[in-house]
Order: C-alpha cells, then sequence, then structure tokens
C-alpha cells in the first residue's frame, strides 16, 4: 500500500493520522514529522507511529500532506521540495497534498520540483471525530486518479466533494467556519431554554441531541435523493424538512416567525460573506 507521509503534528495532522489508522490502514505505512519534541514524543507513544524529519518522511512517501501552520509553511515546503527532489520514487509519481489554510496550490507548484502534482484540500474541525466533510482542489499537474488517491485518504476522517480552488474561500466560510455558527446557534437555544426554566444541563442535553438528530434526518434524506437521481432538488431539502416539521399555527411556526423577525437569514448570509472575505484576505499566493 502507498506510504503516507504526515508533515505537521497538530490536531488536523493527528485528526488524519488516527483516521487512517481507524480505516485499516497499516502503521508500517505511515510516516510523521513533527517538528516540536513534546509533541512528536506523544504521537509516537500514542499511535506506535514512526516519527522522523521532513526529508525522512517524504523520501519513500507517495502521498506527502502539509499539515503545518500557515506561518511555518514557507520553510517547510522548502525542507519538502529539497528533499523531494532526491526521493526515491522511481515506482510511483509523488502527490503532494496541503491542508494548510489560505495556501494556494500555486504557492506549491512554484516551490515544489516541476510537474509536481498538488491537491488542495479543505478539512473541517468535524474531522476530529471522524465526521468531518473535505473539498478537494486539484492543481495542474495531478491526475484524476492521484485526486481519487487523495479523496480516498480524507474519507477515513468524513465525506469528500471536489470543487474548483476558486471556491475554497467559500467552501472555508461555510464548512470551515460552519461549524462555530452552529455552536454559536447551540449556545444561543440553551441560554434561551435555561432563561425559560430548564437547568443548563437538560438544556444542553436537549438542544445537542436535537442538533445531531436533525443532522441525521437531513443526511436520510440527501442520500434517499442521491440514490434516487434527484441531485437536482438537494438545495430544497433542509425547507422540506422545515415544512414538515411545522404545524401551521403551532409553537414552531411561532418560534421561526421570530427567527425570521430576528433577520436569521441576513445574520448568516453576512456571516458567511465576512469569512469569506477573510479567507481571500488571508490567502498565500505563488508570489
Amino acid at each position: 500500500m502507498a506510504r503516507i507521509a504526515i508533515i505537521g503534528g497538530g490536531s488536523m495532522g493527528e485528526a488524519i493520522l488516527a483516521g487512517l489508522l481507524r480505516a485499516g490502514r497499516q502503521v508500517k505505512d505511515l510516516v510523521v514529522s513533527e517538528r516540536m519534541p513534546e509533541r512528536a514524543r506523544y504521537l509516537g507513544e500514542t499511535y506506535s507511529v514512526r516519527m522522523a524529519t521532513v526529508a525522512e518522511a517524504v523520501e519513500t512517501a507517495a502521498f506527502v500532506i502539509v499539515a503545518v501552520k500557515p506561518a511555518d509553511v514557507e520553510s517547510v515546503v522548502s525542507e519538502i521540495a529539497d528533499a523531494a527532489a532526491q526521493a526515491e520514487s522511481d515506482t510511483v509519481e509523488q502527490v503532494f497534498v496541503t491542508v494548510v489554510a489560505g495556501v494556494t496550490i500555486g504557492f506549491y507548484e512554484a516551490r515544489l520540483p516541476a510537474g509536481s502534482p498538488v491537491v488542495r484540500v479543505m478539512p473541517n474541525a468535524p474531522a476530529l471525530v471522524g465526521a468531518g466533510v473535505s473539498a478537494l482542489a486539484a492543481g495542474r499537474f495531478a491526475t484524476p486518479e492521484q485526486l481519487a488517491g487523495v479523496a480516498a485518504v480524507f474519507k477515513c476522517v468524513g465525506d469528500v466533494l471536489t470543487v474548483p480552488e476558486s471556491q475554497l474561500d467559500a467552501v472555508t466560510a461555510v464548512s470551515g467556519s460552519g461549524p462555530a455558527y452552529f455552536f454559536l446557534f447551540v449556545e444561543a437555544v440553551v441560554d434561551a431554554a435555561v432563561a425559560n426554566g430548564l437547568s443548563r444541563a437538560v438544556a444542553t442535553d436537549l438542544a445537542v441531541q436535537t442538533m445531531a438528530g436533525s443532522a441525521a434526518m437531513l443526511l436520510e434524506r440527501l442520500d434517499s435523493q442521491r440514490a434516487a437521481g434527484e441531485d437536482s432538488g438537494l438545495d430544497t431539502s433542509a425547507a422540506r424538512l422545515r415544512a414538515m416539521v411545522t404545524s401551521p399555527g403551532g409553537t414552531t411556526a411561532a418560534g421561526l416567525r421570530e427567527l425570521e423577525r430576528g433577520g436569521v437569514r441576513a445574520a448568516v448570509a453576512a456571516a458567511v460573506d465576512a469569512a469569506k472575505t477573510r479567507s481571500e484576505q488571508l490567502g498565500i499566493t505563488a508570489e
């Protein structure tokens, strides 16, 4: 099986490592490079995975996953480029995968050996519990087969979809920042429930389970539509489920009326727009 090198042992690097192991990848096919000694020791002891320098990790890897902080990407990619130029990859072309927020494919293509296949991935925080969603964008030199290989890796931490790189700032604003939107909404529901007499523990259980159950209903509906070949109607699924649980003149209708009166749709649109703009501002390009 193709060897995978993870460069960076932060939370996302660890999530990918844990997901690969849960999916049945063998430890012998994985290698991690982490600069912080304490963090490297933790990963090695927790997952029994080989820890190595960047050069050692890249040397025989088919997939090199860059999972460092944006501030470290320049120096790390320089090390990767030097190692890749000398890599023992006669049997398979190395694929370079980046999960570093805001760093463009062009940045990597300009620094790695000429013609290197690069795939940019935007995973999100639920990947930490194997329930994430990752958007993939292929560089100029990545083949469909290589993109499929990267998709297989990230299916270990959740769902996967493919978009043009130009859409990744919008993806960041929706799925990257999205968990915080839902957490804020749950926080608000819990506070409101406490104000109406429930204990915080009961209110939290009710809000969290309601969110999880609602998401499960929506996912089931989406899966059913896809199986029936009804992709064109996927965007209406949430609206249909909302209508299904809203009785005319009932309690839900009264609550929804207040949410609409409070401008919830406009607030969400403004939040996504602001997050997308900030993602664009933080971008690191080829220059």
